[in-house]
Formats: C-alpha cells, sequence, structure tokens
C-alpha cells in the first residue's frame, strides 16, 4: 500500500511538471519510516524544520498521522492525507483527501443491513481506524432493529486467526464486518477460506465479508480461492468506465510495468499532488495560509470523477462506491452514490 501510494504521487508529479497549463516544476524529496511510529515523527521533524519542507504528502494509517499532527500544528506545516480514514478529526493543518466515513464506512454499513440481514460480527485491529469504524456499524444495525453477535480486536500482525474463524461461523452471522488491514487481513482471508471448504459452506452459504478496505493489489496479495465475493467500500475501483480513468490506468501501466493493478490509494496520492499544485497556481504562493485557502476554489477532474476541497473542514467531496470482487484481481462495482 505504500509502494502504490508513492507511485500515484510521482505519476502525478511527471505529469504536472509537464503540464504548461498549472506551469510549476515539483521537485519530490522522498523519506521512508518503514512503517514504524517513531520514524514517522522524526522524519516529519526533519522536513518540516531541517529542510524548511512545509507541505508534506504522506502516512497511510490513522496512526502514524496522529503521530505527526502536533509537529505539523506547531510548526506550521501542511499534511495532505491521502489515505481513506475513520473520520471525526479535522486540523487546519491537514487537507484530508482520502475517504471519510461517510463516504466509505456509511454506505458499507448499509449494503449487507439492507441486502443480506442484519445480524453483524465486526472484526479489527487494535487501533483507532477499526474502533471508530465499528463503532459507526453498532450504530447502524442498532438503528436498522439487528444485532452484534461478538467483536474482536486483535494485535496489529496478527495471524493467528483459525480459533476466531471457528467462533465467528459457530454464531451464523449474515455478514462479518471487516476493518482489518495488512498481513492480519489477508492471512484473515486465507484461512476464512479454508475453513468453510473443511466445513463444507460453498461461496454462497458463507457470510458474507463486507471491508473498510480492501484493494485490488491486496486481492492479489490474498490470492486465487480466497479473494472472490468479498464488499470493499471505496470512491475508486481500476474498472470505473470514465476518460480519466482509462489516462490513469494507461498512464500507470507505462510507468510502473509488473507493478500490479492500480488502487484507491494509488488514485488518492495521484489525485493528491493533482489538487497541491493547482492550489498553489491558485495561490500564486507557496505559503501554507494562501496554499490552505487557495484549496478551496479548485476543482479537478480526477480518474474517479469530480472531487473538490471543503474550505471549511478540509475534506474532499468524493463519490462513494461499494464494489465486489470478481477474477482477476478485480472489482465490479454494485454501487455508486448520486451526486
Amino acid at each position: 500500500l505504500g509502494q502504490a501510494l508513492l507511485r500515484g504521487a510521482l505519476l502525478a508529479i511527471e505529469e504536472v511538471n509537464t503540464n504548461p497549463e498549472i506551469g510549476l516544476r515539483l521537485k519530490p524529496t522522498i523519506v521512508n519510516p518503514e512503517g514504524r511510529l517513531s520514524n514517522y515523527r522524526s522524519l516529519s521533524h526533519d522536513l518540516l524544520c531541517r529542510r524548511n519542507i512545509k507541505h508534506i504528502i504522506g502516512c497511510y494509517t490513522s496512526s502514524s498521522r496522529k503521530e505527526v499532527l502536533p509537529l505539523f500544528e506547531k510548526h506550521d506545516g501542511l499534511l495532505w492525507y491521502p489515505s481513506h480514514y475513520e473520520g471525526f478529526e479535522t486540523s487546519d493543518n491537514i487537507i484530508y483527501t482520502g475517504a471519510a466515513p461517510n463516504q466509505h464506512t456509511a454506505p458499507l454499513t448499509q449494503h449487507p443491513l439492507q441486502n443480506c440481514g442484519r445480524r453483524a460480527w465486526p472484526i479489527g485491529l487494535k487501533y483507532h481506524w477499526a474502533w471508530e469504524n465499528n463503532r459507526i456499524l453498532r450504530e447502524a444495525t442498532q438503528d436498522a432493529g439487528g444485532e452484534i453477535l461478538g467483536e474482536r480486536y486483535l494485535p496489529i500482525g496478527d495471524a493467528d486467526l483459525e480459533w476466531l474463524i471457528h467462533i465467528i461461523l459457530d454464531d451464523h452471522p449474515d455478514f462479518i464486518f471487516n476493518t482489518m488491514i495488512g498481513e492480519s487481513a489477508y492471512a484473515f482471508f486465507r484461512t476464512f477460506a479454508r475453513i468453510c471448504s473443511e466445513r463444507g459452506l460453498k461461496q454462497e452459504s458463507r457470510p458474507l465479508i463486507a471491508s473498510c478496505s480492501l484493494s485490488e493489489p491486496e486481492l492479489l496479495e490474498i490470492g486465487p480461492g480466497a479473494d472472490l465475493g468479498h464488499l470493499s467500500s471505496s470512491v475508486y475501483f481500476e474498472t470505473l468506465d470514465t476518460p480519466e480513468n482509462e489516462a490513469f490506468v494507461s498512464a500507470w501501466r507505462r510507468r510502473f510495468p509488473g507493478c500490479g493493478p492500480t488502487s484507491a490509494d494509488a488514485e488518492a496520492a495521484y489525485n493528491t499532488v493533482q489538487l497541491f499544485a493547482r492550489s498553489v497556481k491558485a495561490a500564486g504562493s507557496q505559503e501554507v495560509a494562501a496554499v490552505r485557502e487557495a484549496s478551496a476554489s479548485v476543482l479537478y477532474i480526477a480518474p474517479q470523477g469530480r472531487i473538490h476541497i471543503d474550505g471549511d473542514n478540509h475534506h474532499c467531496y468524493l463519490t462513494p462506491r461499494i464494489g465486489r470482487s470478481i477474477e482477476g484481481g478485480r472489482f465490479e462495482v454494485i454501487y455508486e452514490a448520486k451526486i
């Protein structure tokens, strides 16, 4: 996922640098926190204070964002945050270009409640993303007159999940609400498919798995046999049929051959650079206050469709969608919000 974010940003930087209508030249400084929280803080401090770089695109997890936010507020930097996240936050020092809960979690809770049943089993990892998203699910399920059959939060990276899957299947939920990420999530899907097969449960008789974050590269990581029929909520899927997405996918494949499909993370980072460059142009300055104010005037036709930034809360207007995983590590879009 980190590589998808980086490649999306680099692709957009190259396009901005050759776009005469923007008239800017961006030079990236790339640092790698290696997924360790302490590195996010030290590297952000170095960028903001020693190198005097005030616009930083990055962070994937909510933990990393919360780790560096005090630094951006203290040193007046602007973090352009491209990841979907759990919401309930706003800061003058963050531009949130990824999906917020009303754009991904809320639609994903409503779809299975309306189409599958009202018996839910939420699982997640022990941090903000899972806690907040599963809270939204609990409230939606209660409002629908449904039932939460169980709930578990596991350490990040935990892949010993067979015991939990047996508990879930014995409870016969209508759907599983998954807020796990990374290796824990991949292990869950693989183990779930194996145990369902051992129990003689065919695809149509298994509980549906609905994930707040599941992308095309992750389907390939999960592997054949365990990657089909799952729901994911996102504002972007590679299969979207728009001229802008066709150009984006073509450019991605030319620039990064052999690196697999695009994803919501790649597209979000790509959009973030495009919004940043246009905001700098509109501001006529690199100063944080000027760029932040100008960002609300920028309208961009992204691969996913029209997007722009709300000047009051610094979040993006995006189009909610739900996809079902199909053969070939792809999603078919089964729901798209009307805007």
